[in-house]
């Protein structure tokens, strides 16, 4: 009698990257340079080249991935996206004017349309960059209404601050099912299958942490209000002041630990979840894996905010010198901090942090982190993608503009 044999399992295809890091180092880099003389429209360019240097170097089944944006794209769609942000940024300057008359609706309703309108800039952004990526010469395609998913995600944000924060995984999970719903390989159609419960789960514990360090930093800036009017060396009552320091310095070093788990587990889970017909995806990435990157860019922030303090310094001293600029301690600074000189070497020395730190940016969180997602994620079924019908057709780049314009893109 013979026993029937159990179809074996494929074996999961490794998601590869192969990018050079010093390449990338270079290239953004030079993207920052030249950014400076060209007055920041070099970024469109800048943008392109890092996709396509991210996506081209990431292989799936042997395959890379293909970007077909193109910077005069962004660039057009940032100059239409103008015509739409200028006359609102200037209804909301001649609104600020009137404040004292209309301070309510200066504040509350401006804030939430600007909310709403930032979240369908993301949408449709995202929906620009997936119709500009190709896999073994298929398009991704992304239907769907920006403004469904902004009214969405505004509710869900209601109802996370509502929650301090505990509802924070279900609508991460609402809202990337209906990207998904919205998103297809060529005829594949995708969907998300993570679950709110089971983000909460690999995550409660670091947002029982997040609460309890709101707490104590809120408490810590509150303390010597309540303890002048209390006389005491203690807040509320039971809770000494030399406790909450040491705790709030505590949280202080550990609040970079937690959001990098926090990303890391959001990364692996977010993976995890993602569905193209049979096609499914999973993630190894470890919760320390990001650790490194965040703390690289915090040791970069406190050395460029060093600088800075450096080089301010040292124009003001310049400046003062070179231009025989005298009087008293307080007059001089006020002759310095008011010289051309002085302003136009302040500006540039920001202008060159500001690029330096946008450089840190593009190069730990940006590629170190697609980098170690994409190294340790697998896919299972793929063999499911190979007769793919093509279909979807490309959208333009307003949305992309949009979400530049306020500042909000994504890379």
């Amino acid at each position: 009698m013979h026993q029937a044999v159990a179809n074996p399992v494929p074996p999961a295809d490794q998601i590869s990257f192969s990018g050079d890091r010093p390449v990338f180092r270079k290239l953004v880099t030079r993207g920052a340079l030249l950014e400076l003389v060209t007055f920041g429209f070099y970024r469109f360019w800048l943008a392109t080249d890092i996709r396509r240097h991210l996506w081209s170097h990431t292989s799936v089944g042997g395959d890379p991935a293909e970007y077909t944006g193109r910077a005069k794209e962004l660039l057009i769609g940032f100059l239409i996206a103008l015509a739409i942000l200028v006359p609102v940024y200037l209804v909301y300057f001649l609104i600020g004017l009137e404040a004292e008359r209309w301070q309510a609706f200066a504040s509350v309703p401006l804030f939430v349309f600007f909310y709403l309108f930032t979240e369908f800039a993301r949408y449709r952004a995202r929906r620009y960059r997936l119709t500009r990526t190709l896999w073994r010469g298929l398009r991704f395609s992304m239907g769907g209404s920006g403004w469904s998913y902004s009214w969405r995600s505004g509710l869900w944000w209601l109802l996370v601050i509502v929650s301090l924060g505990l509802a924070l995984p279900w609508r991460l999970a609402a809202l990337e099912r209906f990207k998904m719903r919205h998103t297809a390989y060529g005829s594949l159609q995708g969907r998300f299958e993570g679950t709110g419960g089971g983000l909460f789960k690999q995550a409660w514990q670091l947002w029982l942490v997040a609460l309890v360090t709101a707490f104590v930093l809120v408490t810590g800036m509150a303390s010597p209000v309540l303890l002048s009017q209390t006389n005491s060396t203690a807040v509320f009552g039971f809770i000494p002041l030399w406790f909450l320091a040491l705790s709030a310095i505590i949280l202080i070093i550990a609040a970079p630990f937690v959001y990098a788990a926090f990303k890391a587990i959001e990364w692996r889970w977010w993976v995890s979840g993602l569905r193209f017909g049979e096609v499914r995806c999973e993630s190894e990435l470890e919760t320390e894996a990001l650790f490194g990157r965040y703390w690289a860019v915090i040791g970069w922030s406190i050395l460029l905010a060093l600088l800075f303090s450096v080089w301010m310094a040292g124009m003001f001293e310049f400046v003062g010198t070179g231009f025989s600029i005298g009087g008293t301690t307080q007059q001089r600074m006020l002759m310095v901090s008011q010289h051309p000189a002085f302003l136009v070497g302040s500006v540039l020395g920001y202008l060159l942090m500001a690029l330096a730190f946008g450089t840190i940016l593009r190069i730990y969180l940006n590629r170190d982190v697609w980098a170690l997602v994409a190294q340790s994620t697998v896919v299972h079924n793929l063999t499911a993608a190979d007769d793919v019908a093509g279909q979807g057709e490309v959208v333009g780049a307003v949305g992309e503009g949009l979400a530049d314009g306020l500042d909000v893109a994504g890379f």
